[in-house]
């Protein structure tokens, strides 16, 4: 971009919006420098933001708290962040409905604490800490709660979106209509902000439970794991969550939650544990890593996301064990998720041999095909990702690029970001 461009661009730019920065290294989206970053701090300064990025021609990124930014792959090209952390207000939250409508920008965590005031919750866990809800649908990321509340895609019932070209769109909300034949909000969730920017959603609460209890017990290898999930799961316990902690090569964990009312939950507690064996152990709190995802605290590990068929979690873990004996000693193959979905996030350290990540990553990524599922790589090291497809294959792609080619016909927001080169 000249800097003609560049400057006549910002001058529109600061007409637009509160403020418009020098975009610094830090600002850079998985190693690609942008120019500049705008703040908008509202849906329509949101809208004259990207009409005058499109009538200079500029890329543009969406970011809410910056906790994900590395995700998927690097964009081909940003020119400019539009960075919506201002728009942080919980804007209306109708406890007798069970819905609260807020803005892109709040922190999950500081709107579960605006909704625990009347005993309710948003029934996403919050996996990385200080996420946005902007970011937390664009990412589409989920915890231990899917298995009972379903996942962010499942709970949001309104969302407005600006376009590139500057056009406000919204669908859904109280009354859950839909517009122009999409299902806008299921269509921007998971998106990695190719579609739209996301500016304000609508969710559906839960009440907080007001029991809960944690049973959870060893497993010494694979079968084991899947006979104790596959008990539970067709057992009369209702459980909230079933996870699984596992490191490859060894053992694991599977893990309880119950919630309810007090003796609801006591009795289930009962019939879990003889489920489990007596050799389990029950708390009254969740651990501390409960909702975190198990790459947490490494510097830039290779992420994973696998997905299968719940009746495939042996065959899914004897494959990782297969994978960490590749891998040797120091790669720290791990797996944890939702036992119970079918959803299982996986980490393989910094320091392990790009090669021998590749091969696993094809490995796994087989095995989840087989099991009817599919194996992403979320995040890794830049020599990785030059090596290995992070997506991998996609049987709608040709749909996807269609759905792109309508909201984004210039391709201008995070290019290249999502499956695909989408």
């Amino acid at each position: 971009m000249s800097t003609g461009t560049l400057e006549a661009a910002r001058t529109v730019l600061e007409s637009a919006c509160d403020e418009v920065t020098d975009a610094s290294p830090a600002d850079a989206v998985d190693g690609v420098q942008p120019a500049l970053v705008a703040w908008p701090a509202s849906t329509e300064q949101v809208a004259e933001v990207m009409a005058a990025a499109a009538d200079h021609g500029l890329t543009a990124v969406a970011r809410g708290r910056g906790t994900k930014m590395t995700w998927g792959r690097p964009p081909s090209r940003a020119d400019l962040v539009v960075d919506v952390s201002r728009m942080d207000a919980v804007l209306d939250h109708q406890a007798g409905d069970l819905i609260v409508d807020t803005q892109a920008g709040v922190r999950l965590a500081a709107l579960q604490s605006v909704v625990s005031g009347a005993g309710q919750r948003l029934s996403v866990d919050e996996t990385v800490p200080g996420a946005s809800i902007g970011g937390t649908i664009a990412a589409a990321t989920s915890g231990p709660s899917r298995v009972a509340a379903g996942t962010v895609r499942d709970l949001l019932i309104g969302v407005t979106v600006v376009r590139a070209d500057g056009v406000v769109a919204k669908a859904g909300g109280r009354v859950v209509k839909n517009v122009a034949g999409y299902d806008l909000g299921k269509l921007v969730t998971g998106s990695f902000g190719t579609l739209a920017v996301i500016t304000q959603s609508v969710f559906r609460l839960h009440p907080l439970p007001a029991a809960r209890r944690v049973v959870s017990v060893e497993v010494a290898d694979p079968t084991q794991a899947q006979r104790l999930v596959q008990a539970v799961i067709h057992a009369q316990i209702v459980p909230a969550a079933v996870e699984i902690d596992w490191a490859a090569g060894g053992s694991g964990t599977v893990t309880v939650l119950l919630e309810g009312t007090g003796p609801g939950v006591d009795g289930r507690t009962a019939t879990t544990v003889a489920l489990l064996g007596q050799d389990s152990s029950v708390r009254d709190e969740l651990p501390t890593s409960w909702t975190s995802y198990p790459w947490d605290g490494q510097a830039r590990p290779t992420a994973l996301k696998a997905t299968f068929a719940i009746s495939g979690l042996e065959q899914l873990l004897r494959e990782a064990d297969a994978a960490a004996a590749e891998l040797g000693s120091g790669a720290g193959l791990r797996f944890k998720g939702s036992a119970g979905a079918g959803v299982l996030y996986g980490s393989v350290a910094p320091a392990a041999d790009v090669a021998a990540v590749v091969s696993v990553v094809d490995r796994l990524r087989r095995t989840c095909a087989e099991l009817g599922g599919a194996l992403v790589v979320l995040d890794a090291a830049p020599e990785v990702k030059e090596a290995v497809d992070t997506w991998g294959p996609v049987p709608a792609i040709d749909m996807m690029r269609r759905v792109k080619d309508e909201f984004d016909p210039e391709h201008r927001l995070a290019p290249g970001r999502f499956v695909g080169g989408i």
